[in-house]
């Protein structure tokens, strides 16, 4: 097998999941409750900064930040970012651990449409902390025509 034949094979298996997926409020929380289980969620401690007006939807600026000592004893295990309407609910999860020193992950990501964002944090003692936002896309990603 040659590499172009093998990138074209996971292309293909990469995308045609998405098309599978539903884009609703429910299926975010449903992806939320495989995360936390019958755990409560409880709101504070994690701040979600992305612009509340987005022009393109291709490229949006993400900061999860979480108030914790990040000890042995009490630090955040790992962090979720969720979205309602981008065909897959569950946008990423990033693991850490007390050697990380702060709880902050920095990214991009691609939104097909206005929505709400869900950031939860998971704490070493097991409990689940969160932080929402509503973002305005105006051009959403994956719908622009190429040219």
């Amino acid at each position: 097998m040659d590499r172009r034949r093998f990138l074209a094979g996971t292309a293909v298996l990469v995308v045609l999941p998405l098309g599978s997926a539903s884009a609703t409020a429910e299926a975010m929380a449903e992806a939320i409750k495989k995360v936390v289980g019958n755990s409560v969620v409880t709101e504070g401690r994690v701040t979600l900064d992305l612009p509340p007006l987005i022009e393109n939807g291709n490229t949006v600026p993400l900061v999860v930040s979480v108030q914790s000592p990040m000890t042995v004893a009490d630090h955040v295990k790992a962090i979720h970012v969720f979205n309602e309407k981008n065909p897959q609910p569950n946008v990423f999860s990033a693991r850490l651990s007390a050697r990380n020193g702060k709880a902050t992950i920095g990214t991009r990501i691609k939104l097909g449409d206005s929505q709400k964002i869900v950031a939860i944090a998971e704490t070493s003692d097991g409990r689940f902390w969160s932080a929402s936002a509503d973002v305005i896309v105006t051009l959403a990603a994956c719908l622009e025509e190429s040219t």
